[in-house]
């Protein structure tokens, strides 16, 4: 029987093209050891994983494709792929980006490597800092400098330009960065050089068009990333539409009717999507691509189930990333730093630490155990995958009986008991040799999930604790393949309430991939005292900034009804060293800013002059949502019946559980406790003394609170 096809969508491309002829939106989200895939079909959403292909990830989102275009009726040109990719964040990680070279200010050449008086370890005196991603060989200096106010102080000589270009010739460089001095100010300069390198025919990447902001460090720094990233950004969805262009001739090889080139998008670190070809050019703005998708998903589910203060806690299979949204939404940040080097584009405020399914457990010299940040990945993955003997967090969860019927994926992927417990012996007998006692499987593997869900908990108190949030204020939101496992112990170790896991938690970042906006973020540094004064200087810099971005949607296909224009300052005391966003533009900003400042640090000095240092504006697309459909109600608040029984290890203790499938859960429906939910993307635990029950959107809420305490 023929799939039916999806009813197409309205509005212009950028091309010319009908978006009605995408007939199929897919989110894709490549994680360490899956890539996930969702897509809407007949009216609901559908989900899978592959495996990930690490030494070319494009192979596993070409033969998903494949799969989608085949239960669609579609053809890979009828496509249009949001894509969540760690290809930017893998080679900052592994440093495997270009050979880069740097033109600067001349005498700020080492401005890259000096960095600021902060050091990364306080009371480390001995502390390294990585290496400059430029090496001191193929950092230049041009003679010109302008002053801050943007007055030229020395005009740019052709002839330096000229000779510096054939030493870059010379250099064998790949790709190359241009920071000068306040060129957000002046940026003659910077485009005067940038009309000499095109004869190179190198990637180029010009800081007044990629952050025309001040901090001459941050703003290098982050220039030169996207350089370092460029070319294997560039390769990468070079490859991946080619293949996927390959793939359309052969779906419909002597076909000649009108349609669609393939259409792809990526997801920003921002929490909004751009396009390919913006990707290629500023992949900077992917680095937390993957993990801004989890967010996003994470926050939908929750406004669709009336919850505003949220912690959402993404677990996969190499590493786990938090982040904190309140009545506020979800929080941005222009002072992240990635694999040791410092990144201003506007990010997601997002915390990660090596902790997943796939971290490693081993035995250190001093005889304490440890669980990563070292993982399996999905190559040769956890000894439970059946090719190594790895012991890693998966193990541990298979050892203790937490996958009931040893599988994954709805049975797709089956686990190799045997060789987990294999792993976990070994594990115990290097524990029992450190610890001159008897150690066993069950024991090691209960200790690899003590070690590593400490270390989640450290994370979830980096983001709330240690920035004045009250954890007991908030909904812990698990998701990824091994969110559900851990939640309920790490909600008891900080009080958290309520958890609420959304439905198809493990593929849940793709899902927040595909459901996200196209954003466009720009900047100007102004420098400016914030009196009521400034207003006609504010109103003047956010119109230029909204023309702009009002170009770049138009060019997507937004028409000025699906635009939506958010305008934030960046302000500080005058002498600070740093600034808090603030979103008031008009009216009395420096009352804005001193209650920002209060709320952020506990006080205000309402005295002090208030400084505007930037004009912040973020430009979104808005794409049709998703439909969120309601899943059906039971009419009664009965107890479920569970699917089976399983012996597994909770707390310590063997006990017999109720296993229930969660595609046979109604809304409303309660669930007997402790338990195990079992789905395709996901696995969740849900200890005693609790109570759990489904909501009208299929969302699994769990409050934590006794139930020896509940009358009837």
């Amino acid at each position: 029987m023929k799939p039916k096809k999806n009813r197409a969508r309205r509005g212009a491309h950028a091309s010319g093209v009908q978006p009605a002829l995408y007939r199929t939106r897919v989110g894709v989200d490549t994680g360490g050891t899956f890539t996930d895939f969702v897509f809407e079909a007949e009216g609901e959403l559908r989900i899978f994983k592959l495996a990930s292909t690490p030494d070319d990830p494009s192979r596993a989102i070409i033969e998903g494709l494949r799969r989608i275009a085949a239960e669609t009726g579609s053809r890979l040109s009828e496509i249009e792929v949001v894509h969540g990719t760690t290809v930017g964040t893998n080679a900052l990680l592994q440093r495997r980006g270009a050979r880069i070279a740097l033109l600067t200010t001349a005498g700020f050449e080492d401005v890259i490597e000096i960095g600021r008086q902060a050091r990364p370890e306080l009371y480390n005196l001995n502390a390294v800092k990585p290496p400059p991603l430029v090496p001191s060989e193929l950092r230049f200096g041009v003679a010109e400098r302008v002053a801050a106010s943007g007055e030229v102080l020395e005009a740019l000589n052709d002839r330096e330009v000229n000779a510096l270009v054939e030493k870059l010739r010379r250099s064998g460089c790949e790709s190359i960065a241009v920071s000068l001095l306040f060129s957000f100010a002046y940026p003659d300069h910077e485009q005067q050089i940038a009309r000499a390198l095109r004869n190179l025919s190198l990637p180029l990447s010009i800081s007044h068009q990629i952050l025309p902001e001040y901090r001459e460090y941050e703003r290098t720094s982050t220039v030169a990333i996207n350089a370092y990233l460029q070319p294997l950004m560039g390769r990468y969805l070079t490859r991946l539409s080619e293949s996927a262009a390959e793939e359309t001739k052969v779906q419909r090889p002597k076909s000649k009717d009108q349609s669609p080139s393939f259409r792809l998008r990526v997801m920003q670190s921002s929490g909004g999507s751009i396009s390919a070809a913006s990707a290629a050019e500023e992949p900077v703005r992917t680095i937390l691509s993957g993990p801004a998708g989890g967010v996003v998903g994470a926050t939908r589910a929750a406004l669709a189930a009336s919850f505003e203060n949220t912690i959402t806690f993404d677990m996969g299979g190499t590493s786990t990333d938090v982040a904190l949204c309140d009545r506020d939404g979800m929080r941005l940040t222009n002072e992240a730093m990635v694999a040791g080097v410092p990144v201003a584009v506007p990010m997601m405020d997002v915390h990660t630490v090596g902790a997943g399914g796939g971290s490693i457990a081993r035995v250190d010299e001093g005889g304490s155990l440890r669980v990563g940040p070292e993982s399996a990945g999905a190559d040769p993955g956890p000894a439970c995958y059946g090719k190594s003997l790895l012991p890693t967090v998966t193990d541990a969860h298979v050892v203790l009986g937490h996958f009931p019927g040893a599988a994954l994926l709805g049975g797709e992927f089956k686990l190799d008991e045997v060789r987990a417990r294999t792993a976990l012996d070994k594990l115990a007998a290097e524990m029992s040799r450190a610890a001159q006692r008897n150690v066993n499987a069950i024991d090691a593997a209960q200790g690899v999930l003590d070690v590593v869900t400490t270390n989640m908990e450290r994370a979830l108190r980096h983001i709330s604790v240690e920035r004045g949030h009250d954890p007991r204020e908030f909904t812990l939101i698990p998701f990824g393949g091994a969110g559900g496992l851990h939640a309920i112990t790490l909600a008891r170790a900080l009080q958290i309430p309520r958890v609420l896991l959304p439905a198809s938690p493990g593929a849940l970042s793709a899902i927040g991939v595909v459901t996200a906006d196209v954003v466009k973020d720009q900047s100007r540094t102004l420098m400016l005292e914030a009196s009521r004064g400034v207003a006609p200087k504010l109103e003047q810099v956010f119109g230029d900034l909204e023309k702009q971005a009002r170009a770049v949607l138009r060019r997507e296909g937004f028409v000025e009804s699906k635009q939506r224009h958010e305008r934030s300052l960046a302000a500080r005391y005058q002498g600070q060293s740093f600034e808090l966003p603030i979103k008031q533009t008009r009216g009395d900003i420096a009352a804005a800013f001193h209650r920002a400042h209060r709320a952020r640090y506990g006080y205000a000095q309402e005295k002090n002059v208030v400084e505007i240092v930037s004009a912040r504006l973020r430009s979104v697309g808005v794409v049709e949502k998703l439909k969120t459909r309601r899943a059906s109600r039971s009419s009664s608040r009965r107890f479920a019946k569970p699917h089976d029984f399983a012996e597994t290890y909770f707390d310590r203790k063997k006990l017999h559980v109720a296993v229930y499938r969660r595609e046979g859960l109604q809304g409303g429906a309660r669930l007997r406790v402790p338990g195990i939910v079992t789905e395709y993307s996901a696995t969740t635990l849900i200890s005693g003394g609790i109570l759990a029950e489904l909501d009208s959107y299929g969302n699994l809420i769990i409050d934590l609170i006794d139930l020896g305490k509940l009358s009837g």
